[in-house]
């Protein structure tokens, strides 16, 4: 790993180069080479953190690839390839900004470049001392709701001495100050008119209208302009308990003109009595729009706070971050658990316990302060996830803290110097960028570039004779000139592009050139020599090899006596068998009781049967699931036996499986089925080897009588008839029964007219009577 330091002086610092080597030579050996195959040295260089490339042009025998140039450099060294052709190049660090320690400058290095080797860290060191008397900015953020009104008669008072407090410290302070209520909706704040302009709870107290938050003072060193503008304030009020405070915390943060803070140590002091609101609270008062995160302060008030809900923690923690503002909470005891859970989750902050009315605060703030700055924190922007960083830190004491994500050292006086190394790996090769390192809460900074060093430095002389005149050498490769190829540019492509040659050495579109294995030339492979004892490549395409077979018994092919391994597959010797060799031949366990193997179902592998279709062993006999063959075979039955049905005239050829026998050996089949006549056939099937049947057929069919004709078209005649005659009288019998109720009902219908019981005078009848005066009766 080669370190070249140069100093900020314009000298440079190298070591001896015996030290160098010594260094490079311990670096190596001390990693791994994943051995990848690779075919150049700048793919050797970035496979892996330990791989060097041997660029000596003899290096490589006949038959070996050029990937066996990449390895450590200890295997290259036994392999024979000299010290000075190992190409190997390490990470290289160089200081260009390396001011000393003073009073100004607390960080040691301020610029460093960095080039990357992947996988190997690259390790500096970083000096922090704590300089004597260094600017202060303080702001004073102070909770002005109703219960912080004897608080606010303190802080009226303050200014002078928190200055002079300050100045113990540092001769260069300023303080300023702000203040915040709550957000001015409901549920937060009464928003009826009269308490929107008084909400305290007693009207004859002087009570300023209710405000999210309001810059009251910018960073001054004039106590007495601090008290004068603290003393114009009034005490406010709201509804529920929690405050707008992360409201207040993050405009004072990105509102940095405005405050007025400048590149120092910069303190916000949160003064309360009570919880605070953070993000999705304001869906409580409407408020949907998330916190941007941007200053909104307008004639120094926050006028959008009804438009944008509170920050998130998150959102406050990375605000700070990026303005270096350690937050100091002042807080009352019940409140102390509350603010120490948030401070966890601020670097850099601290939670001091607040007296009722504030009597404390000003050793409170001192106290904070010197917890805060006596507490390295060494941290660094945003990395790629391809970036790895880690930091050890030696702190005072001896005290030793290692591999952790950011450095870190407590209780680190002034003028005490601490020690850093940082450690930054790359994963893969990367592009130029840079990131700053800091120790937070301090304006020092480090900036570090990056750059990867992933190619190899080689610079051969050039020889007319290497690559048979036709090409160079590079990192002891040939480069061809155009029209010429091979691995030492013998080839003559005559006009062929090198993909129409490689064509030739694949075995299909989707496969390597020679499987991988060996080296197209001229269109034709020529396959490696394996680095595996015994092993031998081979083939069209050295698609095929000597080792990759099954074993048996922990022996390829079961072992040299058994058989032997060709591209793949066993070849066994005429004893054994199996795809391994693990087999004696032996046909004894898959005889049936007619000495046939398997059954002629089957064939005999290993001395077992394996049996075709869904026959079982051990003879393949049984079968599981298979279709009754009496059905199949019944018409090859009726013509063996009967002389008739469809196979009459060609029994023989048609059905060459099926005899017939007097009587069957074994277990048989009983089957009942109807032949071409619609008589049933009885008989009884055995299957013999293969798919040959010994049937047994019972002569006698029972055929089914023919039907009467006469007694069927008679007895439907007679149904027809006699199912007319019967509709036909209860026809009659529904209609007499219609008519015996109608004339009922009519029956009764007369009985019940009253028009005969009286005359009418009126009526005059329809007929009239002559006598005939000569008619005597007689």
């Amino acid at each position: 790993m080669l370190f070249v330091l140069q100093m900020s002086r314009g000298c440079c610092f190298r070591m001896p180069v015996v030290t160098w080597v010594l260094l490079l030579v311990m670096t190596a050996f001390a990693m791994d080479c994943p051995k990848i195959k690779v075919g150049t040295c700048k793919d050797c260089i970035q496979s892996g953190p330990g791989c060097a490339w041997c660029k000596e042009p003899g290096f490589t025998k006949a038959g070996e690839p050029d990937s066996v140039r990449c390895d450590t450099m200890e295997q290259l060294q036994q392999r024979g390839c000299p010290r000075n052709k190992i190409e190997f190049p390490g990470n290289i660090i160089t200081r260009t900004q390396d001011s000393p320690l003073s009073n100004v400058i607390q960080l040691n290095p301020q610029e460093v470049h960095l080039k990357l080797r992947i996988g190997q860290p690259a390790e500096f060191e970083v000096k922090f001392r704590r300089a004597m008397g260094y600017p202060i900015d303080l702001y004073y953020l102070m909770d002005l709701s109703y219960s912080m009104l004897d608080d606010l008669e303190k802080v009226k008072k303050l200014g002078g001495e928190l200055l002079k407090a300050l100045e113990s410290t540092t001769p260069s302070r300023r303080i300023g100050f702000g203040s915040f209520v709550d957000k001015t909706v409901l549920p937060f704040v009464n928003t009826h008119p009269e308490k929107l302009k008084n909400p305290c709870p007693n009207k004859n107290t002087q009570c300023q209208p209710p405000f999210a938050y309001k810059h009251i003072l910018s960073l001054t060193d004039d106590a007495e302009k601090f008290e004068t503008e603290v003393g114009k304030q009034f005490i406010s009020g709201n509804l529920d308990a929690p405050e707008g405070g992360l409201d207040a915390m993050m405009q004072a943060a990105v509102c940095g003109d405005l405050i007025g803070w400048r590149n120092v140590t910069r303190l916000l002091v949160y003064a309360t009595d009570d919880g605070f609101h953070f993000a999705g609270d304001g869906k409580l008062g409407a408020i949907l729009t998330p916190n941007d995160g941007k200053c909104h302060l307008e004639d120094n008030m926050y006028k959008k706070s009804n438009e944008f809900d509170y920050p998130s923690v998150g959102q406050l923690v990375q605000k700070l971050a990026e303005n270096n503002i350690q937050p100091i909470f002042a807080v009352t005891s019940k409140m102390v658990d509350v603010y120490k859970k948030l401070s966890e989750m601020i670097p850099k902050s601290a939670v001091g316990e607040l007296n009722e009315d504030s009597s404390n605060i000003i050793e409170l703030i001192q106290v904070a302060y010197n917890n805060l700055s006596s507490r390295i924190i060494l941290e660094h922007s945003p990395l790629s996830d391809i970036l790895d960083i880690k930091y050890d830190s030696m702190c005072s004491g001896g005290k030793v803290i290692l591999d952790e994500a950011r450095g870190e050292c407590d209780n680190v006086k002034i003028n005490n110097e601490v020690t850093f190394k940082v450690k930054i790996t790359a994963k893969e090769c990367i592009k130029s960028q840079s990131f700053t390192i800091r120790p937070l809460g301090f304006t020092d900074t480090l900036t570090v570039h990056l750059d990867s060093n992933c190619n190899c430095n080689c610079t051969e002389q050039p020889d007319p004779a290497d690559c048979s005149g036709k090409g160079s050498v590079v990192c002891g490769i040939c480069s061809c000139n155009p029209g010429y190829t091979g691995k030492n540019c013998e080839c003559d492509t005559k006009g062929k592009t090198s993909k129409e040659l490689e064509g030739s050495c694949r075995k299909d579109n989707s496969s390597l050139i020679c499987s991988g294995l060996g080296d197209c030339v001229c269109g034709q492979c020529i396959c490696h020599t394996s680095d595996v004892p015994d092993r031998k490549i081979f083939g069209t395409f050295c698609e095929c090899d000597n080792m990759n077979c099954e074993f048996h018994n922990g022996s390829l092919c079961g072992g040299k006596e058994r058989g032997s391994c060709y591209c793949g597959e066993c070849q066994c010797t005429p004893e054994y068998e199996g795809s391994a060799c693990q087999c004696k031949k032996s046909t004894e366990n898959c005889l049936n009781a007619r000495g046939t193997v398997c059954s002629h179902r089957g064939t005999c592998h290993c001395n077992r049967c394996l049996c075709q279709d869904k026959y079982q062993p051990p003879f393949c006999v049984e079968c599981v699931g298979c279709p009754s063959p009496c059905g199949q075979y019944v018409s090859c039955v009726e013509c063996k036996a009967f002389q008739s049905g469809p196979f009459e005239k060609n029994c023989s050829e048609a059905c060459p499986n099926i005899r017939e026998v007097k009587e069957l050996t074994g277990e048989s089949k009983q089957c009942k089925e109807k032949d071409s006549h619609n008589c049933w056939i009885s008989f009884h099937m055995v299957q013999e080897d293969g798919d040959m049947y010994a049937i047994k057929v019972d002569p006698n069919k029972e055929c089914p009588e023919p039907p009467n004709i006469a007694l069927i078209v008679g007895g439907t005649i007679a149904g027809v008839a006699l199912i007319g005659l019967l509709l036909l009288l209860i026809w009659r019998l529904l209609t007499e029964l219609f008519d015996r109720r109608e004339y009922r009902r009519f029956e009764k219908e007369k009985a019940k007219a009253k028009w005969n019981d009286a005359d009418n005078p009126l009526f005059k009848s329809a007929t009239t009577t002559v006598v005939n005066p000569r008619f005597d009766g007689q």
